[in-house]
């Protein structure tokens, strides 16, 4: 693993550079959960993040870490929605300028947000183009870096730094459950989580329906899922990527999946009973605690609960 792109100190450095400008969530409790599941359960809530995300961590480290030129002139990012809105906070905060490719379908509270932060959001079909090569297409008229959504070092250790605090703020813990989407909050995740409470067994959770990452830890094998149809919009990656594949497969301890009818009965779950807002991608690690409560009996889990930007007039018709 020594020749791996990302390590704890990297992570340990990332906590130190976003430190005042990246929120120190709070770390919940539920009586219900914990009688639902057996375990006990603490949740790291990323929802309330600035932004409403875990992303702002990653954007955060990166952007700051810009050469002065690449300053001046911006940087490119493209999302779906909160890496979008990261990378213009992190812009505005940094005096960045940030032009986000955005999908014409993504959430309307996502793109208004990006906007609302101070970015220049370009849209793309999903369904006719490829977002990575019209960003690179955009990027390279207009001479901007990139900034990836998750294949990147520096933002796999920024998002690490959310598993970091919750670890120091519970204490070792038996399980930790994460969202996986591209693999940088996972990945980070897992290597804060390997070094702060040896023995802990980080599950990855991503929707039934781009299965990718799921697929690719049980073969070895990198796998891709095209324009995944599910809710959990933050989760339609196409693939893990050249980095946050083999970070995955080092430190990593398995890998599941839920369908979107459990993913929506944990995130109204949460709303109901911990009467906090996340959104459906942010939920992916709760469903995968809900559905694995046999293995999580009698231990301590956390739960990353990786964001809260919800779409009301989009979610309002599974009510």
């Amino acid at each position: 693993m020594a020749d791996l792109p990302v390590t704890f100190d990297d992570v340990a450095a990332a906590a130190q550079r976003i430190k005042g400008h990246a929120y120190r969530t709070p770390v919940l409790t539920s009586h219900s959960v914990d009688a639902r599941t057996g375990a006990s359960a603490f949740f790291k809530c990323e929802n309330f993040q600035r932004m409403g995300a875990f992303k702002f961590r990653g954007a955060y480290n990166a952007l700051s870490q810009l050469p002065a030129e690449s300053r001046r002139r911006g940087v490119l990012a493209y999302s779906s929605g909160n890496h979008a809105q990261a990378v213009a906070l992190a812009g505005r905060e940094l005096g960045i300028p940030a032009v986000i490719v955005m999908p014409q379908d993504a959430p309307a509270v996502k793109i208004a947000a990006t906007k609302g932060y101070g970015a220049e959001v370009v849209l793309y079909d999903r369904h006719t183009q490829d977002r990575e090569a019209f960003s690179a297409a955009l990027a390279a008229e207009r001479g901007l870096p990139v900034v990836p959504p998750f294949d990147h070092p520096h933002i796999v250790a920024g998002q690490g730094t959310a598993a970091m605090e919750l670890i120091e703020e519970t204490g070792a813990l038996d399980y930790l459950f994460v969202p996986c989407g591209g693999g940088g909050l996972i990945s980070g995740s897992a290597i804060a989580a390997n070094h702060l409470s040896p023995g802990c067994k980080v599950i990855g959770i991503e929707p039934a329906a781009g299965d990718d990452a799921t697929r690719s830890f049980r073969t070895k094998t990198l796998q891709s899922c095209h324009n995944p149809d599910t809710i959990a919009d933050g989760a339609r990656t196409h693939a893990l990527g050249a980095i946050t594949f083999p970070l995955l497969m080092a430190h990593v301890h398995d890998m599941a999946t839920v369908s979107d009818e459990e993913l929506l009965a944990a995130m109204f779950y949460l709303w109901e009973r911990m009467k906090i807002v996340v959104e459906p991608t942010g939920a992916l690690g709760a469903a995968g605690l809900f559905g694995a409560t046999r293995a999580v009996q009698g231990k301590r889990v956390g739960i990353i609960l990786s964001g809260g930007n919800v779409d009301m007039k989009a979610i309002a018709r599974y009510l």
